[in-house]
Order: C-alpha cells, then structure tokens, then sequence
C-alpha cells in the first residue's frame, strides 16, 4: 500500500489523506477545460487547488477526433488553435432560397478537439498536474472527502481520493424527459481538385434534402478553403442511421445538392448528441459534481456545447477557490432557455412545425448575430419575445400549454459515447 492509501488515525477517526484537492474525470474539452482554470493564478493571491485528470486509457472509452463549434465577439483564448473561422453565414431553405448573414461583432469558429487537448494538456504541465490514466468505474463520497474507484491502464485496481470530484463521463441513461430527440451526424473532410467552397461564410444550415417522417435533416458545411471542406449530414430525429444510410446522404449532398466532382474523402466523424427537456442533475454526491454534457451543458434545442462548457468550467474554478459549494454556481443555461426549448423541442417531435421552414425563416427575419445570442442564452426577454413572435404563434402555444400535462420517461438508451 502506497502513501496515498495508507489509513492514518486523526481524532479518533480513520482518515486517508488526498491525492489532490480535486479530482477531474475525464479529459476532453469539459475537463481540461475545467482543470486549467482551477490551477491558474488564483485571484487575491490564494493558492490554487491541487488537480489530477483521470483519462481512460486508450481503448473504446477514449473519444476520437472530432470537431467543436462556436461564436464569441473579437478574439478569443482559443484563436491560435482555431482550424477555421468565419464573419458570414449562410442557411438554405427547403425552396433552395438563401439566406446569407453577417454575423456582425461574432465570429463562428470551427476548433478539432486533438489540436485543443494537447494544448491543454501542455498548459496542465507547466502548472506541474498529470494525467492519470485510469478506467473509472464509481466515484462517489467518501467520510472526509470523495473516492473514485476503478482500473489503471493494466486492469489493476486503482483508487483515487480527493475532496472534491467533477465527472464528464458520460451517464449511462439519460434523465426522464417530455421529449427527446437525437442530433445524430456523420461528416466528410473533403478536398476537390478544383475551387468548389467559399471560404468567406460557413453554411449552418442546408435543408435541400429529402425530409424524414419526423424531425428534420440538413446539410452544414465548413469551408477550410477553396478546396476543402468539412461537409455533414445531421438529423434531429427518435432514431440513428446505419453507416450504408449516411454514407448514401451524403454522396447525394455532396454530388447532387453541392454539385461537387472529383472530390476526395480525407476523413470522417461523426456522432449523437441527445436533445432532451429532461432535468439534468448537477451532482451524484455531496462531493461528486458533474460537468460538461452530464452537468447539462448542451443546448437542448441546438446540441452546442463546447462555450457553455467554458462559462460552467470558469463559475466552478472561481467557487472551489473561494471555498463556496460548486452546487450554487448558475446552470449552465437558464430556465427561461431551457422552457423555451422544451416547446421547440415538443414542436419539432410532434410534426407541429416544418423545421426547415422554421430556421429558414427565422433567420430571413432576425439578425443572424441576435439568432446566434438567442442559441447562446444571451438574449433579453425582450429578444426573446420578438423573437417568439417570429415563430409559428399556433403549434407553438398548443406544445407550450400541453407540456405541463404530459408525463416524464427514461429514454430506452443513454447517449453512449461519441
């Protein structure tokens, strides 16, 4: 038995002194992200907290390379990792009529998660924390602080104490829920032998493709340059495809609705992202709090998550170092956002709206930057409502005044692991 694990007696109790003051499961964007702003200068010269990231070892717990996005005004602390950025964007409604946007103060920016990881974790070196690569299996509060058990990279059984948790893994059912729909996409990095993308303006939403029974599909594309891209398929829909399905929608997108040729696949991801009006709990313990997707910081009604992610991981940082409980920081999106998109969400999942007439016509009428606010929770009650007033009046009241009246149940499957 290591220091670490040795019982000591103090004040007649059994006492097991801490590998670190907080232990953060998980590195992707919401742990390192997290682990970075607890052990930066602490304001009025306190000291930080001491950090361990626990990453699972290479294996199908390991997530791979995937693409985030999201918009802020001006720079940003992630500018120099950015695979792309644009002032300009462009939806496509189901007519094939255009609605292309200036964004204004906002930038939408495009950043791959291996690029982000590696520069976080370099960070995470020069304030001397590791990663611990280790298979978690349970964390949950312990006499004096919290324990997390589980497996190291040699399946032998591992033990990590620490007074604090925060979990990013992600749970093994989701919350019951009114509605849930999944965000599920595959995309392609393409690159063409001749100019086919303009790099000034991403398009956020296609919908020039044949509709599914329920829910909605559409194309987004993110060009790199002239010659290269990032071409997806999304659907918000009850149901996943198989590889043969996306793989057809998107050669039928890139081919008959981009009018692309000779064009070469680079690379491929994809995954699920579920859309829920469930209540997502913020901890499992007195001492284990969850983050990230599991701690409720994906948009319900749009799937982003990656700025949330940033907003949550600075309000904990700044409550572990003022020695306030992480449970009385703000969520993640407010209330207001989050009943306004358990209506869409209702609406969509009925069939009450057309989802591509909806976003097309929502940002034909509302200043692309507003939209982007709206989706963001930065919106005045005001915008909100001005914004509501550019919606189906009808369908939407009918799922807003229903909502209170239907009953709430656990998804068949959790969202597994993407």
């Amino acid at each position: 038995m290591d220091r670490a694990e040795r019982p000591w007696t103090r004040g007649g109790r059994r006492w097991v002194p801490w590998d670190a003051d907080v232990a953060v499961i998980g590195a992707g964007a919401a742990g390192l992200s997290l682990a970075v702003d607890l052990v930066q200068t602490s304001p009025g010269g306190r000291a930080a907290p001491t950090v361990i990231v626990v990453e699972a070892p290479p294996g199908p717990l390991r997530s791979p390379a995937r693409t985030w996005c999201y918009w802020e005004a001006g720079s940003g602390p992630y500018d120099s990792l950015l695979s792309g950025s644009w002032d300009r964007l462009r939806v496509y409604g189901p007519d094939g009529a255009v609605i292309d946007r200036s964004l204004g103060p906002l930038r939408y920016k495009m950043l791959r998660s291996d690029r982000f990881e590696a520069a976080m974790t370099d960070r995470l070196g020069m304030f001397g924390v590791g990663l611990r690569r280790m298979s978690v299996e349970s964390a949950c509060d312990d006499d004096a602080g919290a324990v997390v058990h589980g497996h190291d990279a040699w399946g032998v059984p591992s033990v990590l104490r620490s007074g604090l948790v925060f979990d990013s893994r992600p749970p093994r059912r989701l919350p019951a829920a009114r509605t849930t729909l999944l965000q599920h996409f595959r995309g392609w990095f393409v690159r063409t032998a001749l100019p086919a993308f303009d790099p000034g303006a991403a398009t956020l939403m296609d919908f020039r493709l044949p509709q599914p029974a329920c829910g909605l599909a559409f194309g987004y594309v993110l060009p790199l340059g002239e010659h290269e891209a990032l071409v997806e398929y999304t659907e918000f829909s009850r149901d996943v495809l198989d590889d043969t399905a996306y793989e057809r929608a998107l050669a039928q997108y890139c081919t008959s609705v981009l009018g692309l040729r000779g064009y070469t696949v680079v690379e491929r991801e994809q995954g699920v992202i579920p859309m829920s009006d469930g209540r997502f709990p913020r901890s499992t313990g007195r001492r284990v709090h969850l983050i990230g997707a599991p701690g409720g910081a994906t948009r319900p009604s749009t799937g982003y998550t990656f700025a949330a992610i940033q907003r949550q991981s600075r309000q904990l940082a700044a409550a572990v170092r003022a020695g306030r409980s992480p449970d009385r920081t703000p969520p993640a999106h407010s209330p207001r956002a989050r009943a306004m998109d358990a209506v869409l969400l209702r609406a969509l999942d009925t069939g009450r709206i057309d989802g591509g007439a909806f976003f097309a016509h929502l940002f034909s009428c509302v200043p692309a930057e507003r939209v982007l606010r709206f989706m963001d929770g930065a919106t005045s009650p005001w915008e909100d409502l001005g914004i509501g007033l550019r919606t189906p009046v009808r369908p939407m009241l009918r799922s807003l005044l229903e909502l209170p009246l239907l009953r709430r149940s656990v998804p068949a499957a959790g969202p597994g692991r993407h």
